[in-house]
């Protein structure tokens, strides 16, 4: 490789021994590299955050497996893209044949998906495709079922700093760089090694002497780390989604210590909308009929702090978060609509009750003339006749829904 080439580039392993993390893939007993050993190779989809090795693992299983490569973006990819790989595919003699590793698939739309299954059924192309984003959100469920998921995780500091060193004394033999610098680099990249490696290459170079010597301290390499990159944000990528279902998980399990943590993770990235909007998701979600007046709360501090601005914009934000995280918990809501969504998608519940229809209204009873503003009637369709989606939640303000029910329904004395 050209030595114009970057140094994430140039220092790019080649074989298992030499990925940096992911030892539950590739470790000695890790599930991918035992699959590779035994000629295993099913079409997959990596996911996990950039800079973690899902392009390298791609390229060396295709070397192992002695398969002819190729490689396309789905930002800039299209269906002739495709096309054009499988009819080289058709031209390749041997068993091996072709894999198409395919990044960013999330950018593919449903038609682009799909057009991959018949290529993949038929045999024709190994498909290794590689997401930043979770790929049971962005993946179509045909294609989903014909691939296995492996999932790349964070790299951890200690890994890219044995590795920053390694490919220092390899790339630069005449630098020097302090533990304190090789330390720096690796947290700084933040599960990330070719930011780590990024950086190593733009230390050395501003430490490069005429003579060819370099010598990299900690001051140097912290003038070259901006604040923001160490929260290690990406708001279109796998990150971002993490720290988001972090903040609802936290808040979900009346945390408020870590809802607070994830929240500054986010706005100290610099990302004001999202947090809004899962906080407003988060008050009718999780909090629900426990606490009516949560969404109400919420969105008043989601207009403050829109208003406000960030930095004061976290003020009503750490608000919100806080009255979550204590607040009564209920998905009984929630939860209700699910069940209702399943039977649609089942196709029941079609057919509206004649009373229910317009402009008659046949048969229909009008609740407000009867006591309790209360009378039976049939409101399901009658292929869902006597179906229970919702049930109160053992909070206090449901618990008191719930004897209103009973009394208006007769259903206690």
């Amino acid at each position: 490789m050209s030595q114009l080439s970057p140094l994430a580039d140039r220092a790019r392993p080649v074989s298992f021994d030499e990925i940096v993390g992911q030892r539950h893939l590739f470790g000695p007993d890790g599930i991918l590299r035992r699959m590779v050993s035994r000629g295993v190779v099913p079409s997959m989809i990596f996911f996990g955050p950039p800079g973690c090795g899902k392009t390298t693992a791609a390229s060396i299983i295709a070397s192992q497996t002695h398969k002819t490569l190729y490689r396309l973006n789905a930002t800039t990819a299209g269906l002739d893209d495709i096309r054009r790989v499988a009819k080289d595919a058709d031209g390749i003699l041997g068993a091996e044949g072709v894999m198409l590793y395919l990044d960013e698939i999330q950018y593919f739309n449903k038609k682009q998906q799909q057009s991959l299954l018949e290529y993949l059924e038929d045999g024709r192309i190994t498909l290794i495709a590689s997401t930043t984003e979770n790929p049971y959100y962005y993946i179509y469920d045909a294609l989903l079922s014909r691939c296995s998921v492996f999932e790349f995780k964070h790299v951890p500091a200690a890994d890219i700093e044995e590795r920053l060193r390694s490919v220092a004394a390899k790339e630069y033999p005449r630098a020097s760089v302090s533990d304190e610098a090789f330390r720096a680099l690796a947290d700084a990249g933040a599960g990330d090694v070719r930011r780590s490696l990024t950086m190593l290459e733009a230390a050395l170079g501003a430490a490069e002497n005429p003579d060819g010597t370099a010598e990299a301290d900690l001051a140097l390499v912290e003038s070259l780390i901006p604040s923001v990159s160490q929260s290690n944000f990406d708001r279109d990528g796998d990150v971002h989604y993490d720290l988001l279902s972090c903040l609802q998980k936290s808040i979900r399990g009346s945390d408020p210590d870590a809802a607070v943590f994830y929240l500054a993770r986010l706005l100290e990235g610099g990302d004001l909308i999202s947090p809004c909007r899962r906080l407003m998701v988060i008050a009718s979600e999780d909090i629900g009929p426990a606490y009516p007046m949560a969404p109400v709360i919420v969105r008043a501090c989601v207009e403050s702090a829109r208003e406000l601005g960030l930095p004061e914009a976290r003020i009503p934000l750490a608000n919100a978060a806080v009255i979550l995280a204590t607040a009564p918990k209920s998905n009984s809501a929630y939860a209700a609509y699910a069940a209702a969504e399943g039977e649609i998608h089942a196709g029941r519940g079609t057919e509206i009750p004649l009373h229910l229809r317009s402009p008659k209204f046949k048969g229909y009873k009008y609740p407000h003339d009867f006591p309790g503003h209360w009378v039976a009637q049939q409101y399901l369709p009658d292929d869902l006749k006597g179906k229970r989606f919702y049930a109160f939640g053992e909070n206090k303000t449901e618990q008191a829904a719930k004897q209103y029910f009973e009394k208006i329904k007769g259903e206690t004395p």
